[in-house]
């Protein structure tokens, strides 16, 4: 499916990729902390409400 050359290069650009996310991410963690204060409850309401439709959709395919 992959040559080898393929899946080398896949597996060092994987890494590669998350070393740079890793290190951005660490680098502005000040920022995310000052303006993205709120998005934890954003993300829980979100869940909620997906988690909501699909017991809507079970309780009304009985």
């Amino acid at each position: 499916m992959f040559s080898n050359g393929q899946l080398i290069f896949g597996t060092i650009f994987f890494i590669c990729f998350v070393i740079v996310i890793i290190y951005s991410y660490r680098k502005d963690i000040a920022l995310h902390k000052k303006y993205y204060k709120g998005s934890l409850f954003v993300l829980i309401g979100f869940l909620a409400f997906i988690g909501l439709l699909f017991l809507i959709k079970q309780y009304l395919k009985h």
